[in-house]
């Protein structure tokens, strides 16, 4: 008598699909027929889409049993409208996906999908799923992929495409590493807010549109972080304090903000935000989205006027990377764990440094080093690069 290994050897492998309008009971009877005709169940796939379904399975059977399988399953899931597919594969079981890419636009269309299968294609990357993530505030779709080999060029190829379609394509790796992040690290100004809060507080000095020119080149990595605050604050000498308060009562949050960070505690992250701004303007916004830790430069306050200096240490681009690493050991996790999001040169080390670097409508010096570049102003794209749809915030 040959023993059972010997048994399994023999049986064939079937890749077997029911498709056709949804309704209950299919797939209790496709699985009866499979009981019914003794298949050994290695893998399962079932998808809805539009009021049909579609249910496939891959078994192994005795050979002997296959057209009886066949027709077992033609004639029980008729009743049900179903078509019937059995077809012979080589393979053991499905590839587990090494990356997953998402791609995110205003519209997404066949175009666009096919632009980006065919770049895929060109570095022998296998799409093995495409999953629909929503269409609020922008349209997403989440594509498991398997990639032979480094990805690095991919990344590239993908950031390039992303510029030439308008559409926002971001990438991460598959797994228990893509669902093992639990701290996220915000800049705050043009990025959890909307504007500049030294533009702002230099608007009542008249000195605006001067200090935004040394924002600007700051940001591209143009001037030393540390010596273009100092000369920016330096034209708020002698403002009340009272300014404080109403440029704290005008900041405007990024859209998708209150979402995005709701949505992320309710999931047990730690939230932080790490600024070259100002800790007693950020001070009530920190409190109102229920901050873990807010970190900012401290502007000096004597007789109830601005002094035009900071005191204590700058928030600079390096000290941005230390309070994020400060938070992660807090928090008791890894540096793999943590996201970082940002816009400017400022950011790049902090970028750098996390698990995943998210560049916010940056400048380009940050995009070159980030692992995923958002073009449009929604901070909800966040939650579709974690593969969280909109139809769960909602």
């Amino acid at each position: 008598m040959r023993g059972v290994e010997s048994q399994v050897d023999e049986l064939t492998n079937l890749v077997i699909t029911a498709s056709g309008p949804d309704k209950p009971g299919v797939s209790a009877a496709f699985f009866r027929v499979l009981e019914a005709h003794q298949v050994q169940l290695v893998d399962v796939e079932q998808a809805l889409f539009n009021g049909r379904i579609s249910l496939a399975a891959y078994v192994k059977v005795a050979p002997s049993r296959r057209d009886r399988l066949h027709k077992g399953l033609r004639e029980t899931l008729s009743i049900y409208s179903q078509s019937i597919t059995v077809e012979e594969t080589a393979k053991t079981a499905r590839p587990r996906s090494t990356h997953v890419v998402v791609l995110m636009g205003r519209t997404l269309t066949a175009g666009h999908v096919s632009a980006v299968a065919q770049e895929l294609a060109n570095f022998n990357a296998n799409i093995d799923r495409i999953r629909g993530l929503g269409h609020t505030p922008l349209h997403a779709l989440e594509l498991p992929i398997t990639v032979e080999g480094p990805a690095e060029g991919l990344r590239a190829g993908l950031s390039r495409l992303a510029a030439e379609l308008g559409i926002d394509i971001a990438v991460e790796r598959a797994g228990l590493h893509r669902r093992a992040k639990r701290l996220i690290c915000f800049d705050c100004d043009s990025t959890l807010i909307t504007g500049e809060v030294i533009e702002m507080l230099a608007a009542f000095a008249g000195k605006e549109i001067e200090v935004a020119e040394v924002t600007e080149r700051a940001m591209r990595g143009e001037l030393d972080f540390e010596e273009s605050l100092r000369q920016r604050v330096a034209v708020l000498e002698g403002l009340p304090e009272e300014v404080i308060a109403q440029t704290a009562a005008a900041l405007q949050l990024t859209p998708g903000v209150r979402t995005t960070i709701k949505t992320l505690k309710t999931l047990g992250y730690r939230v932080a935000v790490v600024s070259g701004g100002f800790i007693q303007v950020l001070e009530d916004l920190a409190q109102e989205l229920d901050l873990d830790y807010v970190r900012a430069n401290t502007l000096e306050i004597v007789d109830g006027k601005l002094t035009g200096r900071v005191v204590g240490k700058v928030v600079d681009r390096k000290a941005k990377e230390e309070f994020l690493r400060e938070f992660a050991a807090d928090a008791g996790l890894r540096m793999s764990q943590t996201i970082a999001v940002g816009d400017g040169a400022n950011d790049i080390d902090m970028i750098s440094a996390a698990g995943l670097g998210i560049a916010f409508n940056a400048k380009p010096a940050l995009r070159e080093v980030a692992d995923a570049a958002v073009n449009h102003p929604y901070m909800d794209e966040i939650l579709r690069i974690l593969g969280i749809p909109a139809e769960d915030v909602e």
